[in-house]
């Protein structure tokens, strides 16, 4: 039996290194998957169960309008999957220019929010749903040169441990995993010359992903979870 049969799940970010891994990941589980990017199609993943909404989620009101039309087509949202983030590094807090520090916040932090506040109404009225985001591990191990980044990815964490706290009476699980370097194309092409061997392979998140969303994982809650590999 697939874990997530018929599951509405919502995944932002759907493209990319890792939102591709994810995406198939729940495609093969037996969600219905409705993926979020800014030029998503349709045809980016053939299979009868995944269809796009090109979107920006920039403001609440494009959440806002990205949930409604999920709810309005399938009546319910019962997974939603944060996999949109972004990096930026290379110099100390008090090198960092504004520009840089609110790129981190947008991409990391308020996107999140903005996504989360629009499903949790509809899964309160459900009675049932599960949040997930990916954060990183500098979130709970800084390094220097990277705060902004760091700092936005923390604040993630907070969020989602906070919404668990606050949605735990209507049978709602939020988590948090912590991803090391993931070996993405994205990452590749940034360090050319690392050890990949060492890296974190998507469809290991992917697969940490699919079972906290599972009925298997629903006593797991305002959990922030690593997900090191060899780098430990």
């Amino acid at each position: 039996m697939q874990a997530l049969n018929g599951k509405v799940t919502l995944i932002a970010g759907a493209t990319g290194g890792l939102g591709a891994a994810v995406t198939e990941a729940f495609l093969a589980a037996g969600a219905k998957v409705v993926g979020v990017s800014r030029s998503i199609r349709a045809g980016d993943f053939p299979h009868p169960e995944f269809s796009a909404i090109p979107a920006e989620l920039t403001s609440g009101d494009a959440a806002r309008q990205v949930a409604a039309g999920v709810v309005a087509r399938f009546g319910r949202i019962d997974v939603l999957v944060h996999v949109m983030g972004g990096f930026a590094g290379g110099r100390s807090v008090a090198e960092t220019d504004d520009a840089a520090f609110e790129k981190m916040l947008d991409l990391n932090y308020r996107a999140a929010f903005f996504v989360v506040r629009a499903v949790l109404p509809q899964m309160r009225l459900q009675g049932s749903g599960r949040i997930l985001a990916v954060a990183s591990r500098q979130a709970a191990e800084p390094a220097p040169m990277v705060g902004a980044y760091s700092a936005s990815k923390a604040a993630l964490v907070s969020l989602v441990r906070t919404i668990a706290l606050e949605n735990k009476d209507r049978s709602i699980t939020a988590n948090t995993v912590l991803p090391g370097t993931m070996d993405t194309p994205g990452n590749r092409a940034g360090d050319p010359q690392a050890d990949r061997s060492q890296w974190v392979q998507p469809s290991e998140v992917a697969a940490l992903l699919l079972h906290l969303a599972s009925d298997a994982a629903a006593e797991i809650t305002g959990a922030a979870i690593p997900i090191y590999g060899k780098q430990l």
